[in-house]
């Protein structure tokens, strides 16, 4: 099953009417007991990440009915795994709310997220803000674009690159180990400026919009992952692991660095990362 632009729109609207009918009216409205811990105080998951993610599965079970769904609820609860993102012909990465943590406090910075994977490959990828209900589309070798309520497309593009200290990155080292962490965190005014959204899918727009230069990431979860990195991608943007290898929706671990363009991520890399 090829999939196009017309599929990916409409995979754009059954994310955008579960935030209309799931997320929305419960953003600022949660109580506590609708908030709860998965693995610590910095995983939450709400009444409104597991309601959404039970309303767009079965949408995409009637829109794309050969596709096999993995939402990060579901993982979290077992009910399923990762397998189907090297064994599927389909399959589609779901993550109901990025950002639960902003969406738990009222704060306005939170996204819905989902890519297609196809016999492990990104081929397409969606991130939609619920608040100005914006859609962020990429394809691969198809280019990256806004859609706004007009049904206007605006092509997407990374900002040009600029010297190392004049770069603003987003930066999450929490999931490092030491003494990597301590590095890492003592070079970062080596940048121009450094912040932290609590949020993937507002880290992939900014930059794939050109409006910050690079990201850094170590948990490679691909519900936060795969549908902002072929976004950066087909907006002209560079990226690999640590290592230097490319990016893969099954890798979990080997941290990511975007950037504008080779000569960045090496500069990024070197500043960060090495001995």
């Amino acid at each position: 099953m090829s999939f196009n632009d017309q599929k990916l729109g409409q995979l754009g609207e059954i994310l955008l009417q579960a935030a209309r009918l799931e997320i929305m009216p419960r953003f600022g409205r949660l109580s506590a007991a609708q908030v709860h811990q998965k693995s610590g105080p910095f995983d939450l998951v709400t009444e409104a990440d597991e309601a959404a993610e039970r309303w767009i599965t079965s949408a995409l079970a009637q829109a794309f009915p050969s596709a096999k769904v993995i939402g990060e609820e579901a993982v979290a609860q077992g009910t399923t795994g990762l397998e189907a993102l090297v064994s599927a012909e389909l399959a589609i990465v779901l993550d109901p709310i990025d950002g639960t943590r902003n969406y738990a406090s009222g704060t306005p910075l939170f996204g819905v997220m989902a890519a297609v994977v196809a016999r492990g490959e990104v081929v397409a990828g969606v991130i939609l803000d619920p608040i100005t209900e914006r859609r962020y589309y990429a394809l691969r070798d198809g280019g990256a674009w806004r859609e706004g309520s007009d049904g206007q497309r605006h092509p997407l593009r990374v900002a040009s690159p600029v010297a190392l200290g004049e770069m603003e990155a987003h930066v999450s080292s929490g999931y490092l180990e030491e003494p990597l962490r301590s590095r890492v965190n003592s070079r970062l005014s080596r940048l121009g400026a450094v912040s932290m959204l609590r949020c993937a899918a507002h880290d992939y727009r900014l930059v794939a919009e050109g409006h910050s230069h690079a990201l850094f990431y170590n948990k490679l979860m691909p519900w936060d992952h795969a549908a902002g990195w072929l976004l950066h991608r087909e907006a002209g943007g560079y990226s690999a692991h640590f290592d230097g290898t490319p990016y893969l929706p099954r890798a979990t671990g080997g941290g990511l660095i975007c950037a504008p363009d080779e000569a960045s991520w090496n500069a990024l890399r070197e500043a960060l990362l090495e001995p």
